[in-house]
C-alpha cells in the first residue's frame, strides 16, 4: 500500500477528531498530515522522516498561526449569551406583559427569553396586558419590572 494513502487516512481520522473535539488541534494535524500525503503522493521517492517533518512543521505552524486567529475570529462573531447568569441576566432585558401587572401582592406574568415568568412592579402602578416591560431586578423566580419606553416586541 502506498505511504500516501497512510497520511490520508490519518488526516480523515484527524479530522473526525477535530468534528468530535472542536478544539482546533486536530485541524492542524490532519492539515500536516494531508500536506505530507500531496507530498507522497507528487514525489514519491520521497524518505517518511522528511514526509514527517513536513507534516510536523505544517501543524505546528498551524497551531502557532492559525489556531489563534481563529479562536478570536469565533469569538468576535459569537452571540453574548443573553443571561450571563440567572440574578441579574435579565436585568435591563425587555418582556411583554401577558396580563396585568401589580405590585408583589398581585403579580401578573411576562414572556422573556421565549417563557413566562411571574413578575411584579415595585411603583404600586399596574402595567397593561401587552405593554412592554423592562426588568429592574430579579427576587427568586419572580422578576420586578417597569414599564419600557417604546414598543412592544412580540417573542416566539
Amino acid at each position: 500500500m502506498p505511504i500516501y494513502v497512510f497520511w490520508f487516512g490519518a488526516a480523515l481520522a484527524l479530522l473526525v477528531l477535530e468534528l468530535a473535539s472542536t478544539t482546533f488541534f486536530s485541524i492542524f494535524l490532519a492539515l500536516g498530515a494531508f500536506v505530507a500525503g500531496i507530498l507522497a503522493f507528487v514525489w514519491p521517492d520521497s524518505a517518511l522522516w522528511f514526509q514527517a517533518v513536513v507534516a510536523i512543521a505544517v501543524a505546528g505552524v498551524g497551531v502557532v498561526v492559525g489556531r489563534p486567529f481563529l479562536s478570536r475570529r469565533l469569538r468576535e462573531g459569537a452571540q453574548p449569551a443573553m443571561t450571563p447568569g440567572v440574578h441579574g441576566g435579565f436585568v435591563g432585558q425587555r418582556a411583554l406583559a401577558l396580563d396585568e401587572i401589580g405590585e408583589e401582592l398581585h403579580p401578573g406574568h411576562v414572556r422573556l427569553a421565549g417563557e413566562v415568568w411571574l413578575a411584579f412592579t415595585e411603583a404600586g402602578d399596574p402595567i397593561a396586558t401587552g405593554a412592554p416591560v423592562t426588568v429592574t431586578a430579579v427576587r427568586g423566580t419572580t422578576l420586578v419590572v417597569r414599564p419600557a419606553d417604546g414598543p412592544a416586541v412580540a417573542e416566539a
